[in-house]
């Protein structure tokens, strides 16, 4: 649990970082609404596949994760919606079970 949100924080960080220095500000209020659920499925992805957790299960806890996001986001708490977003996220991780059946990540 520990470690996929670590994983998750630390995606999220890096692509928020990247994004906020690569972009102007106008971008997230034009395009916002979609580059944010991109980035967080993105990073989504590489936490399955860091932890080997099935990919279907993974983007369900974190389709189900983001929504209290969107909620945050609209009344004015992105960043904290985000925290609850990547706890929630950890949480539904650490009930996966790592797939045997894929090697480890090198």
């Amino acid at each position: 649990m520990l470690r996929s949100g670590l994983i998750q924080l630390t995606g999220v960080a890096v692509i928020s970082i990247v994004l906020a220095i690569a972009l102007p500000h106008s971008f997230f209020e034009d395009w916002g609404w979609l580059s944010g659920p991109s980035a967080w499925v993105v990073c989504s992805l590489i936490t399955a596949t860091a932890l080997r957790l099935p990919l279907g299960m993974t983007m369900v806890g974190a389709i189900l994760a983001g929504l209290p996001s969107l909620l945050a986001v609209i009344v004015g708490l992105h960043w904290l919606g985000a925290l609850l977003a990547i706890v929630l996220f950890a949480l539904w991780c650490g009930r996966l079970e790592p797939r045997r059946d894929v090697p480890a990540p090198a």
